[in-house]
């Protein structure tokens, strides 16, 4: 019974020797600290990016789509120049000021709020929680990076209309350059985005054609019933 005993107990210390210790599971606060790293990453460049591929997408497609809507008409290299660095103009003004309105009356909300928190942190119905006025947004920023960002797309098609007398072939230039500039613009917003990038680049290019292809057809059938 003796000899049973201590071998049992040899082989219960043997196990206990030999099982390998459980895997250490991760902190959740390490875990939460990590997501929120990269939620607030993304969070910060939300507001430039929207402003900035919003603004690059709108210069690119209105002015190629301008600028095939008077080609549909008028063949006159002048005319489609003028005509697209009219709206590169118009456009950015355009979307600075929009985009300038739309962030102040948002920056006004925050800041709303912000002054409601302190009221009731000052009579003690509510813990702060720091860091105020880190994130509110920033008007002029947003609305210079809607206008720069216009600005650029428009120039696409305009470089690309400027230096061919040919009108078909001008056309074609300014179809080709505004489709390569799309799927590059939807795939920059994917990767800054951290979303994916195949079908952001799809989405944006298909856009970008269905609103050229309206825009030529329309003004070719106006022009042709003698408008």
């Amino acid at each position: 019974m003796d000899t049973d005993k201590s071998q049992n107990s040899d082989f219960k210390i043997s196990l206990s020797i030999e099982a390998p210790p459980p895997p250490a599971a991760a902190s959740p606060g390490l875990l939460e600290r990590g997501e929120d790293v990269d939620r607030f990453d993304y969070s910060k460049r939300a507001q430039w990016l929207r402003a900035a591929v919003l603004g690059a997408n709108d210069g690119l497609v209105s002015t190629a789509s301008l600028m095939m809507g008077v080609g549909a008409v008028k063949h006159a290299m002048k005319v489609m120049i003028l005509t697209g660095f009219a709206g590169l103009v118009a456009g950015a003004c355009s979307m600075a000021i929009g985009e300038f309105v739309s962030v102040y009356s948002q920056l006004d909300i925050e800041r709303a709020q912000l002054r409601r928190e302190k009221e009731r942190e000052a009579s003690g119905s509510a813990v702060g929680s720091g860091g105020d006025g880190e994130r509110l947004p920033n008007p002029m920023q947003a609305a210079a990076a809607s206008a720069l960002a216009f600005s650029v797309g428009a120039m696409v098609p305009l470089l690309a209309a400027s230096f061919i007398e040919e009108y078909r072939v001008r056309m074609g230039a300014v179809v080709a350059a505004a489709s390569g500039a799309l799927a590059a613009f939807g795939w920059l917003g994917a990767v800054l985005g951290g979303a994916p990038v195949g079908r952001s680049a799809a989405r944006v290019l298909i856009g970008g054609w269905l609103a050229m292809a309206v825009t030529f057809g329309l003004t070719k059938l106006i022009g042709s019933k003698g408008l």
